[in-house]
């Protein structure tokens, strides 16, 4: 059974809304109460909740639509549907979670060998150290227990290493950038909302109606000037402060 999806009340003397942006497609399962589509007007945007549970049907009307209050704007199909639209779903995820499963594990990567065949083993520290200088560890002797590497042994190693001058990479070629039949910034044209309709309205309305109006004064200071100068000091003596 189909039910119908109607333009809830607005508010007080709002009468009409534009349908800005459907949030659920034909055939997607949609719960009681869930949004489904959203709606703007002068003052707010509001969205429309499904009154029942079920399947997305017939949209009545577009985006960009201007609908009333109490119109259809979409039908819900009623019943098991949902269900059975998100069965697959739930199967799917099954069989992956499976598969997963099944998929062997990658082996982890393991460690350097030095050139008795031996497996060479790094501390944090010297592996750190390892990546930062660009040593090979296993060209470099250990002075610690066991023969071990330490971070001392591979600062050495650097240093003792001779310097290459690095050679400069050569420069990626720039892509010619087509030039544009209108020479200029590529426009967009995009329809207002009506709450931006509505403020662009009222602030042309003011422009229009408020006065706009700038005012200059020019006085001429020079006598001013010329007395502060003159008794700046006399001033600062008699009262301790300066003469602003």
């Amino acid at each position: 059974m189909a039910t119908d999806v109607v333009v809830p009340t607005l508010g007080e003397s709002i009468t009409e809304a534009t349908l800005g942006q459907w949030l659920k497609k034909p055939g997607e399962a949609v719960k009681a109460d869930e949004p489904i589509a959203s709606l703007e007007t002068d003052k707010v945007a509001v969205e429309v909740p499904s009154p029942v549970a079920g399947v997305m049907g017939e949209l009545v009307v577009t985006e960009g639509d201007t609908v009333n209050v109490g119109a259809v704007i979409a039908r819900i199909e009623e019943g098991a549907s949902a269900a059975t639209a998100a069965t697959p779903a739930v199967e799917d995820q099954t069989a992956v979670g499976k598969a997963e499963a099944a998929a062997p594990a990658e082996p982890a990567a393991a460690p350097a060998d030095d050139e008795s065949g031996d497996p060479v083993t790094l501390s944090p520290s010297v592996r750190r150290a390892v990546l930062e200088y660009g040593v090979d560890p296993t060209k470099i002797k250990g002075t610690g227990k066991d023969g071990r590497l330490t971070k001392d042994d591979v600062v050495a190693a650097a240093k003792n290493q001779p310097k290459v001058a690095p050679v400069a990479p050569a420069p990626a070629p720039v892509a010619a950038v087509p030039a544009s039949s209108s020479g200029g910034r590529k426009e967009e044209r995009v329809r207002m909302t009506r709450l931006r309709q509505t403020v662009a309205s009222r602030l042309k309305e003011a422009q229009n109606t408020a006065a706009m109006l700038t005012t200059f004064n020019d006085v001429d200071m020079t006598a001013v000037i010329e007395a502060r100068a003159k008794y700046k000091d006399l001033f600062e003596k008699k009262h301790g402060v300066r003469l602003g």
